[in-house]
């Protein structure tokens, strides 16, 4: 991956769990997220995990797994980001964008057509995620519209393609 000043992202490596999650805990206040992570990664589930690293300090994470869009045609797999996390002290310095730029852009270089998320919706659009529901796309998550959003990386993957976006079961026991 890449690196700029002092903060590289890399791959996540089986020796990051505990900084991982203890990174959750405290960027979300609570371990909902940091349970999420460690539900996904026994499952062998996570598509890519990278971290944010700093003076040898993990400072950022970010998820990708995959989900299931049933569509009238049959089930198409996706990408779901989720979840991203940053360092309070760290939040604000572009870590974040980085993760989210870093991690689409591998996902490209990988095959993956399309990624969903449920997040602010003010923030995910600089990186051109739209709201789902243009693509005719729904997710069983209990979230207002604009909060659940996608972005085709491969332009026209999702067209004919709505559904209901069926997130992974660890999602409903973190």
């Amino acid at each position: 991956m890449t690196s700029q000043g002092a903060v590289a992202i890399r791959r996540e490596e089986p020796r990051d769990a505990d900084a991982v999650t203890r990174l959750n805990e405290l960027a979300f206040g609570e371990p909902t997220e940091a349970n999420l992570v460690r539900a996904l990664t026994a499952a062998g589930a996570p598509t890519l995990s990278l971290v944010a690293e700093k003076d040898r300090y993990v400072v950022g994470h970010i998820l990708f797994s995959p989900v299931t869009i049933e569509t009238a045609a049959g089930q198409v797999t996706a990408i779901g980001l989720a979840p991203m996390a940053v360092l309070p002290d760290q939040q604000r310095k572009g870590i974040g964008a980085r993760l989210v730029q870093e991690g689409l852009a591998e996902l490209r270089r990988l095959g993956h057509d399309a990624v969903v998320v449920v997040g602010h919706p003010e923030y995910y659009p600089r990186f051109g995620f739209k709201r789902a529901s243009q693509f005719g796309l729904r997710t069983e998550i209990d979230c207002p519209d604009e909060a659940f959003m996608a972005i085709e990386l491969r332009p026209g993957v999702l067209a004919g393609r709505a559904g209901m976006v069926r997130y992974r079961p660890e999602f409903h026991t973190a």
